[in-house]
């Protein structure tokens, strides 16, 4: 028996099963977590912030970093108005500029089979080409197909074959040179000018010819210019040379976007936090068609539901199926011997110790690697479709493990089928030991890496007494004294994804294109998507504190505001207009405060020194003038890096 996601029963299960928690054992009341003191190492989170330094925290904690004139608009209507406003974004109209910019990211909106048609990989595109396979839908993929089976036959009747050989790829090879299309300067500029230069002439290049552009060029070259395109031209070079990295471009870039332009911001905070939570890594096979609609489906319409909805959507997610490998995952006395071998199929373990260590219950929750092993047992034949036919996910009953199990004293009797991973999920959901695993990581990643107990408390009781509502425990949270206090402000260190975020929204930088930012993160250490393991990445402070990874901080800080990250635009003139008698006041707008005496010392130092200011110059290549390395000091400096 096959069982498709969308199926009644299985619905009316995970409804029962999920929301109410009838008949599962290990569910117990709210009074079993009981409120702690707190020991002295917390004393500081006894103290509130002064109301001076509410709306800074505010916007540095519950935002990707203020904006210019965010502060204002807080002091406007009040924070617990705005708080409550980005509790409940429903309510907040989006920013119809995020709109625009996600506009040409076509693959973020397609299901998984759509993106895999009109993206695929390159030999299924050369097979089409060869008249293997049915021309693609998409208009630009269609293009780079037809243009690639006109040179073959070009080819075989040059040469006088039947056809080319699929094993040569030099037919690939154009006859349209660069000059061309370009003239000679722009040409001089693309092989040997500065990244700037290069987006520049990339940028003037007429849609009308764009096409014979991307065919100008060697496969290399198009790789090598990729980052330095704008939008429409990027997407035609990555047509030409890898299609299926369009959609991984998109996904990152959308992230991207939304972090820096969405409206709301809270919103964006906790759909990172919990797509790390449940990590998938994108560079896993076809993960890359599968994490669109993950993030679009699993992740984002439950930050603010019920947990055991999302642990549902992400169990049942074909992403998640395939980075875990329970796709796979077949009950041993179900899948013959040659074929086991063949399909790589038998019992595998990671989903079931996921799971446990890091979606429900944390390292320490108590369960022994007999109860991995009974939970991978009962989540047997919950796999998905081809990609081709849907990607969906099913229900194999075939693979299923039939025999009793018994999962942290609880037995589930034999022949359940899908309904045994509805219950495990359903007594993992209303644990307490759950509630207080997920209470302490939204603490670490949103008050300190070591919150008080006190906090944790509160809202795991939260959690149980709302069975599982997001949206009212991190209200909790947000509400909480523990949160306004001296202890949590200006305590955690950005990740590079919040750091570079917000240096663009800090600076009320123009992203004309936010995939060449991919890479500045990859060099921060933070590619987006790119954790290889299933922990995601870590939220406190040691992953991100090192004398290398603050150099590479301050370099990213010094390259951004001289306008030497491609696709990025910042307007250095309203700098200029502050001047050298205000350096001070200049840093003080882009962090949100006046800087620190450290900072100071070092901005008087850059202002003093001719010498400071061409070692910053020469190791960025170009002049800059003073008011710009005081953004750049500011940027860089040490109470930039916290939020």
């Amino acid at each position: 028996m096959t069982v498709a996601r969308g199926s009644r029963p299985v619905r009316a299960m995970a409804g029962t099963l999920l929301v109410l928690g009838t008949g599962v054992a290990g569910l117990v009341s709210p009074g079993r977590i009981k409120p702690r003191a707190n020991p002295l190492q917390y004393a500081s989170f006894a103290r509130l912030l002064p109301r001076s330094a509410q709306i800074h925290h505010a916007l540095e904690r519950l935002t990707f970093g203020p904006r210019p004139g965010d502060a204002q608009a807080v002091s406007r209507i009040g924070v617990d108005k705005w708080l409550n406003l980005q509790l409940h974004p429903e309510r907040v109209p989006e920013n119809p500029e995020l709109a625009s910019r996600l506009a040409p990211l076509s693959s973020l909106r397609m299901s998984i089979r759509d993106a895999y048609v009109h993206y695929p990989p390159p030999q299924l595109i050369r097979a089409v080409a060869r008249g293997q396979g049915k021309l693609p839908e998409d208009p630009e993929l269609r293009a780079v197909v037809l243009e690639l089976a006109r040179r073959y036959e070009a080819k075989a009747q040059n040469t006088g074959q039947a056809a080319a050989d699929p094993n040569d790829d030099s037919d690939l090879e154009l006859r349209t040179k660069l000059e061309d299309v370009l003239s000679p300067e722009q040409a001089a500029i693309l092989r040997n000018g500065r990244p700037e230069e290069k987006s520049a002439v990339l940028a003037a290049v007429p849609a009308a010819q764009r096409t014979d552009f991307v065919w100008s060029l060697r496969p290399q070259q198009r790789r090598q210019l990729i980052p330095l395109a704008p939008v429409e031209l990027r997407r035609e070079l990555m047509l030409s040379v890898a299609p299926q990295n369009v959609v991984a471009s998109d996904l990152s870039e959308g992230k991207l976007l939304r972090a820096m332009y969405s409206n709301h911001q809270f919103e964006e905070l906790l759909v990172d936090f919990w797509f790390n939570h449940f990590n998938v890594f994108q560079g896993k096979g076809a993960d890359r068609y599968l994490l669109p609609t993950y993030e679009r489906e699993a992740i984002r319409p439950h930050v603010f539901g019920k947990f055991c909805d999302l642990l549902l959507a992400t169990a049942e997610s074909p992403a998640m199926l395939f980075y875990l490998d329970n796709w796979q995952s077949a009950a041993p006395d179900q899948t013959p011997g040659a074929q086991r071998r063949r399909n790589k199929r038998g019992l595998n373990e990671n989903y079931g110790r996921e799971l446990l260590e890091l979606h429900t219950l944390g390292v320490n929750g108590g369960y022994t690697q007999t109860d991995v092993i009974e939970v991978a047992r009962c989540f047997t034949g919950w796999t998905i479709a081809n990609p081709r036919k849907g990607g969906a996910f099913e229900y194999n009953d075939k693979m299923h493990d039939k025999g009793q199990k018994v999962v942290l004293g609880h037995v589930i009797p034999a022949g359940g089928g899908m309904n045994e991973g509805l219950e495990v999920l359903a007594m993992l959901a209303h644990s307490p030991v759950t509630a207080h695993h997920i209470s302490l990581e939204l603490a670490q990643r949103f008050v300190a890496d070591d919150p008080p107990p006190s906090l944790v408390d509160r809202m795991a009781r939260t959690f149980i007494k709302s069975g599982g509502d997001l949206r009212q425990i991190v209200s909790t949270m947000v509400h909480s004294p523990e949160f306004w206090s001296e202890g949590a402000y200006q305590t955690k260190v950005k990740t590079p994804f919040e750091l570079v975020v917000s240096a663009i929204r800090a600076a009320d930088a123009d992203v004309e294109s936010a995939f060449p930012l991919e890479n500045e993160l990859r060099k921060l250490g933070e590619p987006l998507y790119g954790k290889v393991e299933p922990t995601g990445y870590a939220s406190g402070n040691a992953e991100w504190v090192s004398s290398a990874a603050l150099l590479e901080r301050m370099n990213f800080a010094l390259a951004l505001v001289q306008n030497r990250v491609p696709g990025v635009k910042v307007n250095a003139a309203a700098w200029d207009r502050i001047g050298r008698d205000n350096a001070v006041a200049l840093a003080g707008s882009l962090l949100g405060q006046d800087p620190s005496e450290p900072t100071k010392s070092a901005i008087e130092k850059t202002i003093r020194s001719e010498e400071e200011q061409r070692t910053f110059t020469g190791i960025h290549g170009g002049p800059a003038k003073v008011p710009v390395l005081i953004a750049g000091l500011a940027l860089g400096s040490p109470e930039f890096q916290k939020r």
